[in-house]
């Protein structure tokens, strides 16, 4: 009788008679003519991933409208997938404009906006007809409306609401001056209509306590706009949502209805609810397999691969497995450090790993799907090989000694 066991909660990581497969493929195959470190993606991973998420929120919201966060990670086949499952895009700057325009997501189901927002990238979303532009500062609306009314557009636009989280600087806090250069706005500009608010308040949000804060926020902001006179079309509540492989559906679903719960009981009405996830769909559908090149005394191991390529600013719910001793226990704790040369450069403490480390032993990283490659910094080591597991075969995306980077330009 076959044993089977998923391992980091992934069904595409599987450990069946004493072997580890990889998204359907004997891990020994892969990495039979693999250069270290390789990332590999599950392509069925990422719509599982999109289809849970996007069947738990219309299970109880009729006017719910899904956005995927590009910054999460903007590889084009990555997109490309998120594209063929009909969710839109959430982008903060024109590369990633041009790189989902050129992918040919619909103008319609895309929103951009950020801290910075240059007069190109403002020109490009008026002339493609871009579905709204999200607005950190409110000084940004004159700009806006500007280039607007110079191209005979009325643009859509959604002002990004401060979370209040620990000090945040990062969005409109609604303040005396702020609500004065409101009616400033909805006085004298003819070329922009606020339709929409966005608060998001935080990543890894794992219990429902953080969305009920971030909704909380958005509500009572909302009301400040009502008595301003601004009317809000739509109600944008952001990402921050775990690995799907730490937040399953059912988790999805009571989510929602406690959202909904609380929108039910403020007595203003929302034409659409919007959400922005990129970890969910994608954190848990990346890993990387890196080798230990040295063991060095109290049980610390070496990888070749460290937090220039898997930073900890992803904030990704790291797993470590010895696959080279797959079938081993992993109750012996070790620490695993990366090659930057540096002290800092550690990926695990006291992790409970396998018994036996030589050098030589592969050791594989889940949830390292998001942020991890968006984060990344270029310290002179060559970039990992990337490669794409889709309808059972593994093809190779992105070759360091070919493509060179994988950033957008």
């Amino acid at each position: 009788m076959n044993k089977l066991k998923k391992l980091s909660g992934n069904p595409h990581l599987i450990k069946k008679d004493g072997k580890l497969l990889i998204g359907g493929i004997e891990a020994s195959e892969i990495l039979k003519n693999a250069r270290t470190p390789l990332m590999i993606f599950f392509a069925k991973r990422v719509k599982n991933n999109i289809n849970s998420f996007c069947r738990a929120f219309q299970s109880v919201f009729d006017n719910f409208q899904c956005f995927y966060s590009f910054k999460a990670n903007y590889l084009p086949d990555i997109c490309r997938i998120v594209l063929s499952e009909g969710v839109g895009a959430e982008l903060i700057g024109l590369p990633e404009l041009k790189l989902a325009l050129k992918l040919q997501f619909p103008s319609e189901k895309i929103i951009v906006g950020g801290p910075y927002l240059p007069q190109e990238l403002i020109e490009k979303c008026i002339l493609e007809n871009i579905k709204e532009i999200v607005v950190y500062d409110l000084n940004d609306v004159n700009l806006i409306d500007f280039i607007a009314k110079k191209h005979k557009k009325v643009q859509e636009i959604c002002l990004r609401l401060n979370s209040q989280k620990f000090g945040s600087k990062l969005g409109i806090d609604l303040d005396e001056f702020e609500l004065t250069l409101l009616k400033k706005i909805k006085n004298e500009y003819k070329n922009v209509k606020i339709t929409t608010v966005l608060s998001h308040y935080s990543t890894q949000m794992n219990n429902f306590e953080q969305f009920k804060q971030n909704l909380i926020n958005v509500l009572e902001k909302i009301k400040i706009l009502v008595r301003a006179g601004v009317r809000i079309e739509n109600i944008n509540l952001g990402g921050g949502f775990p690995e799907a492989a730490i937040m399953p559906e059912l988790q999805l679903i009571e989510i929602a209805k406690k959202i909904k719960l609380i929108l039910t009981n403020f007595d203003i009405k929302f034409e659409n609810i919007y959400f922005e996830p990129g970890r969910y769909f994608v954190g848990d559908a990346g890993i990387f397999i890196a080798k230990v090149i040295r063991v060095y005394k109290d049980r610390w191991i070496f990888l070749n691969i460290g937090n220039h390529i898997c930073p900890k600013f992803a904030k990704a719910s790291l797993r470590f497995y010895n696959i080279t001793r797959i079938n081993d226990p992993h109750k012996y704790k070790a620490s695993i450090a990366g090659i930057v040369p540096t002290d800092q450069d550690v990926l695990a403490k006291n992790y409970f790993f396998t018994k036996k480390l030589e050098e030589g032993d592969f050791v594989m990283i889940t949830n390292v799907g998001a942020y991890c490659l968006t984060f990344s910094n270029r310290f002179p080591y060559l970039l990992p090989e990337i490669s794409l597991i889709e309808d059972g075969n593994i093809t190779q995306i992105f070759d360091p000694l070919v493509h060179h980077d994988f950033s957008l330009n």
